[in-house]
């Protein structure tokens, strides 16, 4: 169901499966890499996860419906100021949270792209260690490292400013990610739903197919690091 009286399709059901799969990898890369030991290797697998989501998005910010392409609610400072200013928000992303995806997907990419070469000086490394010198290598750990903390904080602000919206603004956010549905009040007069269905879900198989086989590739490059002191 796509539009009804007391609905509006808004979130693609691809959408709804990048937002919640890529936030089921954060966590779940955070917890591994804190457990340690053999943990690590999930570490490894939520991070390939990560960099396969990050380049679905990428493209499906191209070429999905119209309320996922980042031609609809990437916004500039203007925008972004008359927004703060009161200025009524658009369906889909405001351009304060558009702001926020640009900026998850770049802190995110950079994270599962680094760990590609990074170390942890004991028995895991990324597929990618050993084709870079040792320099190299140390560069993107130690950034590796340093970025854990800044999608901390960004992961925070996004929790608290959902929490605002639902208290202050009265404005549900997780269930239309959860249902892909908006009521009509919560949006601008005369929205357009979006396109959902099969084959809008064929081409996202497509997209999601190609970043995989990508993910699948660049982990067949692995040349295994030899960690042994003998």
């Amino acid at each position: 169901m796509q539009h009804t009286r007391s609905s509006i399709r808004i979130w693609d059901l691809p959408t709804r499966l990048f937002h919640w799969a890529l936030a089921l990898c954060v966590v779940g890369a955070y917890a591994s890499v804190k457990l340690g030991g053999l943990y690590m290797d999930w570490h490894v697998r939520f991070g390939l996860a990560t960099l396969g989501l990050v380049v679905f998005r990428i493209v499906w910010g191209m070429v999905g419906p119209r309320y996922a392409r980042f031609a609809t609610f990437v916004r500039g400072p203007g925008a972004i100021k008359r927004y703060l200013q009161g200025a009524a928000a658009p369906a889909g992303h405001n351009p304060l949270g558009a702001l926020s995806v640009i900026v998850l997907l770049a802190v995110l990419g950079f994270q599962a792209t680094s760990g590609l070469f990074a170390s942890d000086d004991i028995m895991t490394q990324g597929p990618l260690y050993a084709r870079v010198d040792e320099a190299v290598a140390s560069w993107f750990t130690s950034w590796h490292h340093t970025n854990e903390w800044l999608i901390i904080g960004l992961v925070v602000l996004h929790v608290l400013a959902v929490l605002w919206y639902a208290a202050v603004r009265h404005k549900r956010l997780v269930r239309p990610m959860i249902t892909g549905n908006a009521r009509p009040h919560d949006l601008p007069a005369g929205t357009p739903p979006a396109d959902d269905g099969p084959a809008i879900w064929l081409r996202a198989a497509l997209v999601a197919g190609a970043a995989a086989a990508l993910v699948f590739w660049i982990r067949s490059l692995e040349i295994v690091a030899d960690f042994s002191f003998s």
